[in-house]
C-alpha cells in the first residue's frame, strides 16, 4: 500500500498524476487526509481543485504502508512539514528503511528531518538551500536508496514511473510507460 498524503494547498498535478499512474500499475494506492479529522476529507489545492481523500490521517494504518508519498506545492509541503504525526511516521519510515517519495517543494521535508543527509536529491528549482546535508542534482527525477525525490510538476510523470519501477519493476515500469504513449 502507498500512501498519498494532502495537506490544503498541495499541487495537484503531482497528486493525482502519482495516483493514476500506480493505479494504472496494480499498485494499491490511497489519499490521506493531513491534517485528519476534515469533515468530508476533502482537501483543496494550491489551484482550487478539491480531492476526496481516501482516509484522514488518523486513520491509516501505516504497518500496512510499504511507501509514503509528498507531493508539493509551497503551502501543502509546508502544512504536511508541520503535521507532527507525519513528520514521526518520515522519521519511523527512513530508520527501517521504507520508501519515502517527494515531489516539487515537499523533499525540503525530508530534508529538515535529516532523511536526505548525504544523499542524492531534487527540488524545485530555487529552493536548493532548503536541502540541507544533500547532495544536489539537477535532472527531473533522482532515487537514492529508498529515497525518489522529483523535481517539479512537469516532472510528475517520471517521477510517478520512477516509483512504480521500485515497486513493480523495469517490465511493469515499461509496460505503463507504453500505455501512456511516452
Amino acid at each position: 500500500m502507498v500512501f498519498v498524503h494532502l495537506a490544503e494547498g498541495f499541487e495537484e498535478t503531482e497528486a493525482v498524476t502519482v495516483m493514476d499512474v500506480l493505479r494504472r500499475a496494480g499498485i494499491e494506492a490511497a489519499f490521506v487526509s493531513v491534517p485528519g479529522g476534515e469533515k468530508d476529507m476533502t482537501v483543496s489545492g494550491a489551484h482550487g481543485v478539491k480531492i476526496k481523500a481516501d482516509m484522514d490521517f488518523a486513520d491509516a494504518d501505516y504497518e500496512k504502508c510499504e511507501m509514503i508519498v509528498l507531493p508539493g506545492g509551497m503551502t501543502g509541503t509546508l502544512n504536511l512539514n508541520k503535521h507532527d504525526g507525519l513528520c514521526s511516521r518520515i522519521r519511523e519510515f527512513a530508520r527501517n528503511d521504507k520508501w519515502l517519495c517527494a515531489i516539487c517543494a515537499a523533499p525540503m521535508i525530508l530534508a529538515s528531518l535529516s532523511v536526505l543527509e548525504d544523499k542524492k536529491a531534487v527540488i524545485y528549482p530555487g529552493l536548493e538551500k532548503k536541502l540541507k546535508g544533500a547532495r544536489i542534482y539537477k535532472t527531473p527525477v533522482v532515487k537514492d536508496g529508498k529515497v525518489i525525490t522529483g523535481r517539479s510538476p512537469g516532472t510528475a510523470m517520471l517521477f510517478s514511473l520512477e516509483i512504480v519501477k521500485a515497486l513493480k519493476g523495469q517490465d511493469i515500469m515499461e509496460k505503463v510507460k507504453a500505455g501512456l504513449a511516452m
